[in-house]
């Protein structure tokens, strides 16, 4: 076998996925960035009202920082 064939015939017993994502794949994702969205808002909120600037805006301009704190206040840590 050559390796035309061979890649004729890999094609041939590949599963393509054609399209978009689907739906499950798409609400997981959407649930994940609400979930982020929400942990970065309540750190922005929580440090706005408790007067913490540097937290302010080191969670407003590095969001991953604002994520962990956020989860942190959520679940008393702060």
């Amino acid at each position: 076998m050559d390796m035309a064939q061979a890649i004729i015939l890999d094609r041939r017993t590949q599963s393509w996925r054609g399209g978009g994502i689907d739906v499950r794949t798409a609400l997981s994702l959407l649930l994940v960035a609400a979930f982020c969205y929400s942990a970065w808002l309540t750190s922005i909120v929580f440090c706005a009202s408790n007067g913490s600037r540097p937290l302010l805006i080191a969670s407003a301009t590095f969001f991953p920082i604002g994520i962990v704190h956020g989860i942190g206040v959520w679940f008393g840590g702060w």
